[in-house]
């Protein structure tokens, strides 16, 4: 069963994203499936640690960006905008500098006032590096619909 509320444009989707993080640790949305959302990141210098592997905190901006992007898409952007509200990870492999690591966006739960979704964050080995869970806020648009409103349908 298809989830998201309109169409997908990925070129559009990275277009949006340049001049922001996602641009600036080189995050691009890749491909959708009826209810995932797939991009991939670079294991490089704007995403490594000292160490010279992939830092957690480039892996859990990349699980938030793919949630969000796949929250928004799935909610009538007309009337409801999603914000990240809570987000896990855990870090299970190192992600090796020169590669690439691919994450998808599968909805654990798609409520009215929150989605949860699951983002799994793998090698070029196809190896889980990162497992995350990230929780969106669904919020109404200002100025939109009262409650009043959408009940009579005036």
């Amino acid at each position: 069963m298809q989830i998201w509320s309109h169409n997908i444009d990925v070129q559009d989707l990275n277009d949006k994203g340049k001049g922001t993080l996602n641009a600036a640790l080189g995050i691009e949305i890749t491909s959708f499936t009826e209810n995932t959302l797939t991009g991939r990141m670079p294991v490089n210098e704007q995403t490594i640690q000292p160490a010279g592997v992939l830092h957690g905190g480039a892996s859990v901006a990349f699980a938030e960006t793919l949630a969000s992007w796949a929250g928004s898409l799935a909610v009538d952007d007309s009337r409801f905008h999603v914000v990240g509200q809570e987000i896990n990870a855990n870090h299970l492999r190192a992600g090796i500098s020169g590669q690439w690591v691919q994450g998808t966006a599968s909805p654990v739960h798609l409520g009215r006032k929150t989605h949860v979704w699951e983002i799994r964050i793998t090698n070029e080995d196809h190896k889980l590096v990162c497992i995350s869970r990230c929780t969106l806020a669904v919020l109404e648009i200002p100025g939109q619909y009262t409650r009043a409103e959408e009940r009579t349908g005036s």
